[in-house]
């Protein structure tokens, strides 16, 4: 087999990225297009290869490390560039786990790492505490992603690919929503769903910032949702 960094400069494809679309995004159209090849991710100094064969990733490299743990911390990186290479292709297989279930471990080994990370600053700062409500809400079963955003759209304290894109969704939620309560005059919202086969999207708007939730489509949304709000009320309580 030809090494994957010997072959990938000489492959052809598509550098840098997919407006309004994350890393994630890509993976997964990736997946469901059945492509056989490998993208490569630059982290500043630092480079990720990721490898698929007829759709399925089936193999990760990352410094020192390979699989699943190496795709992991790939896609902990918050910024940075990519390329499909169509062209390389890897003949071993280090990762067995379907490309939709690798995303969903790779969100929850996110959330522990900074979880993590955030009770150890907490402890030697005496901060910390917004994130470890957040990271706990993260850790709710059928519940992808959640971001904290302010009125304006932004995101407050994550500018991961993930957050962004979340973030973007949710304020053209938020202005359906809004144009919807003038129509049948039923003032501000103050919550707001869309369903969908894939996935779901939660707004829940506060007095300053707003909390958005990403909901797997095959999850009980209803039941993600009071367990967003049970957590919230611990928070503030």
């Amino acid at each position: 087999m030809a090494s994957p960094k010997e072959t990938i400069g000489r492959a052809e494809g598509f550098e840098g990225a997919v407006a309004g679309l994350s890393l994630a995004d890509v993976i997964q159209l990736n997946s469901t297009s059945r492509f056989s090849g490998c993208i490569s991710v630059q982290y500043g100094t630092s480079q990720g290869l990721i490898f698929f064969r007829d759709g399925d990733v089936v193999h990760a490299e990352q410094g020192t490390r390979t699989g699943a743990e190496a795709f992991f911390d790939i896609m902990e990186w918050r910024t940075g560039r990519f390329s499909v290479q169509p062209n390389v292709a890897t003949t071993g297989r280090t990762i067995q786990m379907s490309a939709q279930h690798l995303l969903m471990e790779a969100h929850r080994v996110i959330d522990e790492r900074r979880a993590g990370r955030g009770t150890g600053a907490a402890q030697a700062e005496g901060e910390g505490e917004a994130e470890s409500w957040l990271a706990r809400l993260r850790r709710i079963p059928g519940l992808a992603y959640a971001v904290v955003i302010t009125k304006d759209g932004q995101c407050v304290d994550d500018p991961s690919y993930e957050a962004e894109t979340l973030a973007g969704q949710a304020g053209y939620l938020s202005l359906v929503a809004a144009r919807l309560g003038n129509i049948f005059r039923a003032g501000q919202a103050q919550a707001a769903l869309v369903n969908g086969a894939e996935r779901h999207v939660l707004l829940l708007v506060g007095k300053g910032n707003s909390l958005a939730v990403l909901v797997h489509g095959n999850a009980d949304v209803g039941a993600v949702e009071a367990e967003v709000r049970k957590v919230l009320a611990a928070a503030r309580g």
